[in-house]
């Protein structure tokens, strides 16, 4: 085994390395940008070295900064993570070059797979089916469209380079498609530093499957079978499970033999994962998977794989990058049980799910299941990365008990006064047609109503929260409870849990109980993962909507202005599009708030502006 390791990224990834590195007896390295000083892995790494300012191009994404540190503090290998340089074929040749172990992928294997075009290609040749689309040279607007056009709509415009759902649009009709494609390659400009792209059919009822696999330097190559992603909001996902929900071990065999088929192709060694398409509108069938993109890293998701198999894929790698052989060979390998993982974002979902910031005053997370969280209560969410605060991570004997468990956690999931989607979480892993494995990549669009939760508190909470205020927190436990009655209805009855600051109120009829807690002045009262503040709020808060009422446009959060579509003077309808800002990895597009003429217009693009910024005002029309 390797003496030390430097973890090339940070948060929750960098945390969940330093764990196995320390059970294993290997030094750890952190490196952080200023922003992250205080970081948890930080404090938990053996070493720590600064790499610059916030933005990840000055720090995560500068290649020599993270050699330089890996020199002077004796490195024996870096590992990537997941995100940032993890897929860098260059970075990985020259960590080779600078005689360090590289944990990933072979350049070879990571340039290869790393552009989708030549990646089907590749596989089209190796005989793996493939989605249908457009793989050509021609990246003209109107020879992209044309083609469109020929394929059909809907289709996909994705980037050529990089994962993670960045830079990826779907286009309805071919009116949409010249914005489509303007958006997604200054999406992938900004993240990969690439915009080409590449068209693909919309397949109908899609499922997304992915097989887990793994090589080594001797020519060995296993799949630690396979996972479903197909709860999907932008591209992005949210909860994944394994094994996949309705496929038949004959199904099975054919994923996971064509994703090993896959890797060998490019004589992969290490953690990867083979993504595919399924068509599922009447079932998984093995004539109906499609080999979509192969990332050459370990991904988010690979806890649910751990949970199934009780493997540490991150001890695999170290193991691997040693040189040693696979820990286990296929036949070795089962399948136990169900695991499902639920990505806890700071964003509000009242909002359109715009990102939230801010400091974590309150936090509290399930302490009766495995968290890979990127924080700890006092830190902060920042706008310079991504907005993912945890990964709740659930195993069980069947589905049915993992999604039950996977609902609790998130409905005990305490944030304040940082905005979460963990309500939203806890509606999904509820809804009947969820548990019913009804699933595929429109199923967050099309139960939209039952997930998103209410914008204004129900009136049990109300009414709880109010008996809940006349009893201050200390306060003696009987004399708190003011206005009780041995008779009162059981939804207005007031408990006082002592020592802590907080109070628990029922709020139904049925005794339901739910916390409130102090926090920076503020009462919160946390049910079923919201979150509802009563008395006088403090000054920090997550985002806040995007417009008032006089037709002024502010700026929900930090940003980079992208680009502006409207001129002082014109007339614009309620809903169209002014302006988008880039924040936290992804774009909004601020609109319209009413139909008038633009009075007032202080935004140019390329400017940085802060958290409530004004940026238009819309004179209404009278």
């Amino acid at each position: 085994m390797m003496e030390s390791v430097l973890i090339a990224n940070r948060g929750e990834i960098a945390r969940r390395i330093i764990r196995t590195a320390r059970r294993l007896g290997v030094r750890t390295i952190a490196v952080y940008s200023t922003a992250d000083e205080h970081a948890p892995y930080v404090r938990e790494a053996d070493d720590s070295v600064p790499i610059g300012a916030p933005p990840a191009r000055e720090s995560y994404l500068n290649g020599a900064k993270i050699l330089a540190a890996a020199a002077a503090t004796r490195a024996a290998a870096i590992h990537p993570g997941y995100g940032f340089l993890s897929e860098n074929a260059e970075f990985a040749q020259a960590v080779q070059a600078a005689g360090l172990l590289w944990v990933g992928a072979p350049p070879a294997a990571i340039r290869t797979m790393g552009l989708k075009d030549h990646a089907k290609s590749l596989m089209m040749r190796a005989g793996v089916p493939v989605t249908p689309g457009y793989l050509g040279e021609d990246q003209s607007p109107a020879g992209l469209k044309r083609e469109a056009a020929t394929l059909g709509y809907p289709i996909l415009i994705k980037a050529v380079a990089g994962g993670g759902g960045k830079g990826m649009r779907r286009v309805e009709a071919a009116a949409q498609f010249d914005a489509a494609l303007a958006s997604c390659r200054r999406e992938a400009a900004g993240a990969f530093g690439e915009d080409r792209v590449l068209l693909e059919k919309y397949i109908q009822s899609p499922r997304h499957l992915e097989v887990q696999v793994f090589g080594d330097s001797h020519g060995q190559i296993v799949h630690l079978f396979e996972r479903d992603c197909s709860l999907q909001r932008r591209h992005q996902k949210v909860i994944e499970e394994a094994p996949a929900p309705g496929i038949s071990a004959a199904v099975r065999t054919v994923l996971c033999d064509t994703a090993v088929k896959a890797a060998a192709a490019v004589d992969y060694v290490g953690a990867g994962t083979v993504e595919f398409i399924a068509d599922a509108s009447h079932g998984l069938k093995a004539d109906r998977l499609w080999f979509m993109e192969m990332n050459t890293r370990l991904q988010v998701e690979h806890a649910v794989t751990e949970a199934i198999t009780g493997q540490d894929l991150v001890e695999w790698q170290l193991r691997i990058a040693c040189g040693e052989r696979l820990p286990h060979c296929q036949e070795q390998l089962q399948i136990k049980g169900h695991a499902m993982e639920a990505r806890l974002y700071a964003e509000n979902p009242g909002t359109g799910f715009l990102p939230s910031t801010g400091p974590l005053l309150h936090l509290a997370l399930p302490p009766d299941i495995r968290v890979d969280s990127a924080v700890t209560q006092g830190d902060e969410v920042t706008t310079f990365y991504d907005p993912m605060i945890a990964k709740l991570i659930v195993h069980a004997a069947s589905r049915t008990a993992a999604a039950r468990q996977l609902a609790r956690a998130c409905e005990t999931v305490e944030v304040w006064p940082v905005r979460t989607n963990a309500a939203f979480l806890a509606r999904l892993a509820r809804h009947p047609a969820f548990i019913a494995a009804d699933l595929d990549t429109g199923f967050i669009e099309r139960h939209a109503d039952d997930l998103i939760p209410a914008s204004e508190p129900s009136p049990g909470i109300i009414a709880a929260a109010a008996q809940a205020l006349a009893a201050p927190a200390g306060a003696d436990p009987w004399q708190a409870l003011l206005g009780f009655r041995s008779n009162a209805s059981p939804h207005l009855q007031v408990g006082v849990a002592i020592g802590n600051h907080s109070y628990t109120v029922a709020i139904d009829p049925r005794r339901r109980r739910a916390p409130i807690v102090l926090v920076g002045g503020e009462q919160v009262l946390f049910d079923r993962g919201e979150a509802w503040s009563f008395g006088i709020p403090s000054s920090v808060h997550g985002s806040g909507a995007e417009s008032d009422g006089d037709g002024s446009v502010h700026a929900p959060m930090p940003g980079r202005i992208v680009s502006i579509s409207a001129h002082q003077g014109q007339q614009v309808k309620k809903g169209q599009p002014l302006l988008i800002l880039e924040a936290m990895k992804m774009e909004l597009t601020l609109q319209a708030p009413c139909a008038g003429l633009v009075s007032t217009l202080v935004a140019a693009a390329g400017d940085q502006v802060t958290e409530g910024a004004l940026l238009v005002r819309v004179a209404k029309e009278s």
